[in-house]
C-alpha cells in the first residue's frame, strides 16, 4: 500500500467509510444502514474498525521509530492512550448530556437506559467514579477504553510482530482463547463486563498490526493460491449473506460479538482477503483519490468518532420524537445526509484547524544553519 513511513490512501479511506458506517447504523430508520455490512456478513463496521487501528498504529509507530527513535513512538503510543482515555471521558459526558436531553424532552427511546442517565440521577456520584475507572460505559463511549489498552500495547507488540510474527499471532490467539476467564478481571459493574472484551478484540487488533509490519508479497497476490484463496473468500462471503438475507430469523445473541466469535472472525477475514485483493488491483486507492472527503474523515478519526456517536444520537432522537417508522424512508434517508454531511463538513474544518496551527508554528520557529525546523519536530502530535 505504502512505504513504513507514508500514511495509506487506501487506509485513511476505509477509516472514513468506517467511521460514515458507525453513524448511520445507529440511526434508527436509516436507509443506508440497510446496505452496511451487518446486514451481508456475520461481522460489522466494528472489526473493520478493530483491524484499521491495528494497522495504522502499527504504520504510526514505525514511521514514528525510524524518523525519530523507538523511545520517542513509545512515548507516543502511551501519550496516545492518554488522549484516548480523556476522548472517552468526553464521550461519557455527552452521552449523559444526550440522557439528560431525552428524559427533558420526553422521547421515548431504548438509548436512555444505555446513555447512563437514569443510573446518574440515582447515584451521580458514584456512576461519575464508575465512569473515570471503567466500570461503568455509557452507550456508544464503551469501544475507547478498548482503544486505550491497545494503544498501551502498541510499542511492545509491534517490535515483537516485526521479528517474530509467528509469535505475536500464537501469542494473540492464546490470549483470544482465554478471553472469557480474562474478562472477569476487567473493572464492571454488569454483569456481562465490557460491551467488547478487549482480550478477544486484540486478535483483531494484532491481525491489523501484522498486516502492516508482515505485508503479502506482490509475488503471493500474482500466484495462483492468491486466486484460489479470493475464489474461497468469496464463496464464504456470499454463502454467509446467502444465509443473513434470507435464513437468519433473529438477530444473534450480543455476546458473539462482544467476545469475538469465531463466525465473526471468518466471515472478517473472507471480505478482508477480497477487500485485499481490489486494494492490490489499484481499485480502492482510485475510488478514494474521487472521495477526498471520506479520507479527510478517515484522518480526523478520533474527533469525528466522538462526533458521530453524538450525531447518531441526536438524528436517531429526533425520528423517534417526531414518530418516523422504518417504513418511512424520507426522514431517513434525511438524517443519513445529515450525518454524513456533518461528518464531511467537521473533518475538512478540523483538518484545516491543524494545517493553520502548524503554519503558524512554523512561522515561529527559528532557523537552524539556514534551514526551518521540520513540520514534525513543530507538532508532532499533529503527525
Amino acid at each position: 500500500m505504502s512505504s513504513p513511513t507514508q500514511r495509506s490512501l487506501e487506509v485513511d479511506f476505509f477509516r472514513g467509510v468506517v467511521l460514515l458506517i458507525i453513524a448511520v447504523d445507529h440511526i434508527s430508520g436509516s436507509v443506508l444502514s440497510h446496505f452496511t455490512l451487518h446486514q451481508y456478513a456475520f461481522c460489522d463496521s466494528a472489526e473493520v474498525f478493530v483491524f484499521l487501528g491495528g494497522y495504522a498504529s502499527a504504520a504510526a509507530y514505525t514511521a514514528l521509530a525510524t524518523r525519530r527513535s523507538a523511545q520517542a513512538a513509545r512515548r507516543r503510543f502511551f501519550k496516545r492512550s492518554w488522549e484516548i482515555y480523556r476522548a472517552y471521558l468526553l464521550t461519557a459526558v455527552l452521552m449523559l448530556i444526550g440522557g439528560a436531553l431525552l428524559m427533558l424532552l420526553k422521547i421515548d427511546s431504548p438509548m436512555l437506559r444505555y446513555t447512563e442517565w437514569p443510573t446518574f440521577l440515582a447515584r451521580p456520584v458514584g456512576l461519575l467514579f464508575d465512569i473515570t475507572t471503567l466500570r461503568q460505559q455509557p452507550y456508544l463511549s464503551s469501544v475507547l477504553p478498548m482503544y486505550s489498552i491497545f494503544a498501551l500495547a502498541v510499542p511492545f507488540v509491534v517490535p515483537l510482530a516485526e521479528r517474530k510474527p509467528v509469535i505475536a499471532m500464537f501469542g494473540s490467539l492464546l490470549v483470544w482463547l482465554a478471553a472469557l476467564p480474562l474478562a472477569r478481571a476487567l473493572p464492571s459493574t454488569y454483569a456481562e463486563a465490557w460491551s467488547f472484551n478487549p482480550f478477544a478484540w486484540q486478535l483483531m487488533f494484532v491481525m491489523g498490526i501484522l498486516a502492516r509490519v508482515q505485508p503479502v508479497s506482490n509475488d503471493f497476490h500474482a500466484s495462483r493460491t492468491a486466486r484460489w484463496l479470493t475464489c474461497g473468500a468469496i464463496a464464504i462471503a456470499l454463502t454467509f449473506a446467502f444465509f443473513k438475507l434470507f435464513l437468519e430469523t433473529q438477530a444473534p445473541p450480543g455476546y458473539l460479538k462482544q467476545n469475538l466469535a469465531t463466525l465473526r472472525i471468518v466471515s472478517f477475514a473472507a471480505v478482508a482477503w477480497v477487500i485485499a485483493r481490489a486494494v492490490y488491483a489499484g481499485w480502492i486507492k482510485a475510488l478514494a483519490a474521487k472521495l477526498p472527503g471520506v479520507v479527510t474523515i478517515g484522518q480526523q478519526g478520533l474527533v469525528c468518532f466522538i462526533a458521530g456517536t453524538c450525531v447518531s444520537l441526536v438524528l436517531d432522537s429526533a425520528l423517534r420524537a417526531i414518530g418516523m417508522t422504518h417504513d418511512q424512508w424520507i426522514g431517513g434517508l434525511a438524517a443519513d445526509a445529515l450525518a454524513v454531511g456533518t461528518l464531511l463538513w467537521l473533518a475538512h474544518f478540523w483538518a484545516e484547524r491543524k494545517r493553520t496551527r502548524v503554519e503558524r508554528e512554523r512561522k515561529r520557529v527559528p532557523l537552524i544553519k539556514g534551514q526551518p525546523v521540520p513540520a514534525h519536530a513543530v507538532n508532532p502530535r499533529d503527525r
